[in-house]
């Protein structure tokens, strides 16, 4: 079984990518056979946030990512703060 941070690899950190974290919206790098589920409950786990919906799914030649938008009453992550 993966931990959470088998499937949260990086987190995306982009001009387009860094656009959205004033919504609460984020881009990570993920495991390529993760899920929904498993994305949401490893978000959750890492950082302690209530995750509302999945965006668009992308995924490229090597790896896949998964764009991820918070609750409205839940904490932003702190990783973030500084780079907006």
């Amino acid at each position: 079984m993966a931990t959470a941070y088998d499937i949260i690899i990086r987190p995306i950190i982009t001009e387009r990518a860094m656009s959205g974290a004033a919504d609460k919206k984020y881009v990570f790098e993920v495991a390529k056979d993760a899920g929904k589920v498993e994305i949401k409950k490893a978000v959750e786990e890492i950082f302690g946030v209530k995750r509302m919906g999945a965006g668009r799914p992308g995924m490229t030649r090597g790896w896949k990512k998964a764009y991820v938008q918070l609750a409205a009453d839940s904490k932003t992550i702190e990783f973030f703060e500084g780079m907006v």
